[in-house]
This record gives C-alpha cells, sequence and structure tokens, in this order.
C-alpha cells in the first residue's frame, strides 16, 4: 500500500525494524509481549522528505491493520515512538546525541553501550537513498579502537576494585549489603568487558546475561558470572570470591591474547594501565582510568 500510493517517497526510504524493544535484538518471548508488541515497523526518511511525505505516510501507517497472523499491535503509549515514520537524524539523535556517528572521539566515549547497541539492532531490510544504513555502519562494529581499549581499561579497572578488592574488604566488616553493590559493579563491568572483546555494544542491562550466550573471547567467564548473580552474598562467599578470580582470569587471558595487555600478575588494574598505554589518542590516554 505504501509503495503504491508514495512511490518517490519510498523509493528513497529505510525499512526496517530497529530501536528499543526485545524483538529488536531477538530476544522477545511470552513475558515481553504484554507492551509494545506486535507487526509493525520503521521508515525511516531524510529531513526533506520527512518534511514532504512524513504526515502523509504516516497517516497511511496508521492505517495500516492492527492484526497479522494472530498478532495484534499492543501500544503502551509511554516512552519514544518505536515504530513508524521518523527521521533518520531523530532516531540517532534520540540515542547518541547526534544526527550521525560521533564527530570526535571525546563524544564516542560518552557514549553508552547500550545506547550504540539499541540504535544498530534488528534489521535494515531496504533503503533506497542509504542514508540510515550510511550512519549504522559508521557505528557497527563497535567502538573505533582506541574508544574500545579505553572502555576495556575502565572495566578493568572496575573488575579489580569493585571484585577483587572492595568485595573481599567489605565482607570482611560484615557489610553484605555493600558487597552485594559490589558484586553489582563487578558483574556490569565484567560483561561489558566480554563484549567489547567480542567487538560488540552490550545491550540493555536486563538483556547482558540474555545476549551473551553467542560471545566467543571470554566465553569460559559467563559460567562463573552467572554463578555470582545467582549466589547468596551471606552464604556463599567462599564461592563468589573463588568465581571473581576465575572470571578475573580468563578476562586477562583474552587480553593478553588480544595483545592489549603486557602486565604481568592476577590483578586486573595493573592491566588496565597497559591498555591505557596502547591508546594512540593522546586525549584518550591522557583520561582517568575510569573514565567511560
Amino acid at each position: 500500500m505504501l509503495k503504491a500510493r508514495f512511490p518517490e517517497a519510498m523509493s528513497r526510504a529505510a525499512a526496517g525494524l530497529s530501536g528499543q524493544g526485545s524483538e529488536c535484538l531477538g530476544l522477545d518471548d511470552e513475558v515481553s509481549r504484554d507492551h509494545d508488541f506486535g507487526p509493525g515497523f520503521c521508515l525511516w526518511l531524510s529531513d526533506g522528505d520527512y518534511d514532504r511525505y512524513g504526515e502523509a505516510l504516516q497517516a497511511a501507517y496508521g492505517e495500516l491493520p492492527r492484526e497479522f497472523l494472530g498478532f495484534r499491535r499492543l501500544n503502551s503509549g509511554k516512552g519514544a515512538q518505536r515504530t513508524g515514520v521518523m527521521r533518520t537524524s531523530d532516531f540517532y539523535r534520540y540515542y547518541i546525541g547526534c544526527p550521525g556517528a560521533p564527530e570526535t572521539a571525546m563524544k564516542w566515549v560518552r557514549i553508552q553501550e547500550h545506547f550504540l547497541a539499541t540504535c544498530t539492532s534488528g534489521e535494515v531490510f531496504e533503503d533506497g537513498l542509504g542514508e540510515f544504513t550510511a550512519v549504522r555502519n559508521a557505528l557497527l562494529p563497535c567502538y573505533p579502537e582506541d574508544i574500545r581499549k579505553k572502555k576495556l581499561a575502565a572495566r578493568a579497572a572496575s573488575m579489580a576494585q569493585s571484585g577483587q578488592y572492595n568485595y573481599y574488604r567489605l565482607m570482611k566488616r560484615g557489610d553484605v549489603f555493600g558487597a552485594r553493590l559490589s558484586l553489582g559493579e563487578f558483574l556490569n563491568a565484567a560483561l561489558s568487558m566480554m563484549y567489547l572483546l567480542n567487538f560488540r555494544y552490550e545491550p540493555f542491562y536486563k538483556w547482558q546475561f540474555a545476549g551473551a550466550g553467542d560471545l566467543v573471547a571470554m566465553a569460559e567467564a559467563l559460567p562463573y558470572l552467572k554463578d555470582i548473580a545467582a549466589a547468596s552474598t551471606m552464604r556463599d562467599a567462599e564461592r563468589i570470591a573463588s568465581d571473581i578470580e576465575a572470571a578475573s582470569a580468563v578476562a586477562i587471558g583474552e587480553l593478553r591474547l588480544q595483545g592489549l595487555t603486557e602486565a604481568e600478575g592476577d590483578y586486573l588494574e595493573p592491566h588496565a594501565y597497559s591498555i591505557m598505554q596502547q591508546i594512540s589518542d593522546p586525549e584518550i590516554r591522557g583520561l582517568h582510568v575510569m573514565e567511560g
């Protein structure tokens, strides 16, 4: 219907499904179908094409059947527009703060991984103009190498501080609540490192474990991380401590395999600084090790 009524606009539009939602990550299930679920797609237009065709295309999109193959569109009315007609520039600006790929290294550093995972998720079915895909390709598969190294250094430093150092100290003083927070920091940093070592962006936090099953680099650490996440802070302290060291050892091994560290030892902090020394951009290399 859209192509018949708007041949010129549709010949230039990008069509696909990307953005927020577990379906864009291939992780949707029965539970996730309670809101913002159902048949739908995105039409991304250039600024000029949106000004010319956007309103009419959105009206036509709204006329499409709400039910398809037994599935019905559900809308919660919350948050940003997930499907329908939108500007390419607005789509990327919403997630990464700019209408296209970041122009400076510092802008890259400040973008959180899950936003990049969100706006490069899903699939583009066709893109006549090529504008949407050009930005998408500039963001994939991962951060520029200097930025990836900076993020990896920060994750190594965080894993060392939260898991290998502070968890022990907090448990020693009997602060199980602080220890649980330390474990959360360790898990977030370790999972992020896994994705970065696989040249991937990690998804939104609730999907980090679910999306990690097909990662290859540092895959041996995943059972230890799952064990930490499921363990009782009070009852399983010794097992958690062992899991922390085992996961950290796997991380160090993979960092060495990728030629990212020349440091020695099983404590991750020296490896964080070794990664920092490999960063070419002096501005990025001069940032605090935990930045990013």
